[in-house]
């Protein structure tokens, strides 16, 4: 989970040598076939990564070491309560539901460390009445289309994109071929007229029924009222913005209220 731009810049560290072991950057069968289909940053990224493999140390005074297909599951310590090893499981990819997914073998390894930084990371959270795949934090899907289970049909007319259609992974960059993708499913399945039919499909019906449901939810004219205090409030400062910071705040904003 990282940029082109920020792996090319750990090349030129001028302190330090990379370390790729080239075992964990040569690309299986499963990976082969789904860098064929994907783009070109996907590509780079790993031309960038085998690159690191190849190259010679420089002997620069300090190693960074990047490890691929490994996972922590736990920490040795010693007994003034300091850690002083870590254990990584060797993992196989596989496919599941369409996509490559990471899977422990028995291979285990320790490693020797002083001091070690968790990285915590986003987990998906289930909603009310929505199926929800446990095991990696996202909603089952299927190109978007959510599914009544993992690996079961689709649920009429209900569609996710984003970090809780496959994990979290990726920018704003990302999400855009992502959000395509469901909506091209969205668009097949309305031509296809597997489409949900409400009683009221006008946008006044909608609105209605979010605010039976939300009565405390922003419109964009709200919106576009916390805007303008927010840019107004900016100004003297000479800052683009002085931003709301909870959403108490913005409705306080909005005269305890949204419009």
């Amino acid at each position: 989970a990282f940029t082109n731009q920020e792996v090319r810049e750990l090349g030129v560290l001028p302190g330090a040598d990379i370390e790729v072991l080239p075992d964990e950057a040569r690309l299986d069968s499963l990976s082969e076939a789904a860098v064929q289909q994907a783009d070109r940053t996907l590509r780079k990224k790993i031309e960038i990564v085998q690159g690191f493999a190849a190259a010679a140390p420089q002997g620069k005074p300090r190693k960074l070491t990047l490890r691929f297909l490994v996972s922590p599951i736990e920490l040795h310590g010693n007994v003034a309560g300091q850690v002083v090893g870590m254990r990584l499981v060797r993992n196989q990819l596989e496919l599941q539901n369409g996509r490559l997914r990471p899977k422990p073998t028995a291979t285990v390894e320790d490693l020797p460390a002083q001091l070690v930084f968790r990285s915590v990371g986003y987990r998906g959270v289930p909603i009310p009445d929505l199926p929800f795949d446990e095991a990696w934090g996202v909603v089952p899907n299927d190109a978007g289309r959510v599914l009544l289970e993992v690996g079961g049909r689709p649920m009429t007319g209900v569609y996710v994109t984003g970090w809780i259609k496959r994990g979290p992974t990726g920018v704003i960059g990302t999400n855009k071929p992502d959000a395509s993708e469901t909506v091209t499913c969205m668009l097949e399945d309305l031509a296809a007229g597997t489409v949900i039919r409400p009683g009221d499909a006008s946008p006044e019906g909608l609105d209605q029924l979010v605010r039976s449901r939300q009565p405390g939810c922003v419109s964009f004219a709200d919106w576009r009222r916390l805007d303008e205090m927010e840019v107004a409030s900016g100004q003297p400062l000479g800052r683009p913005r002085v931003k709301f910071t909870s959403v108490d705040e913005m409705l306080a904003a909005l005269g305890g209220k949204p419009a």
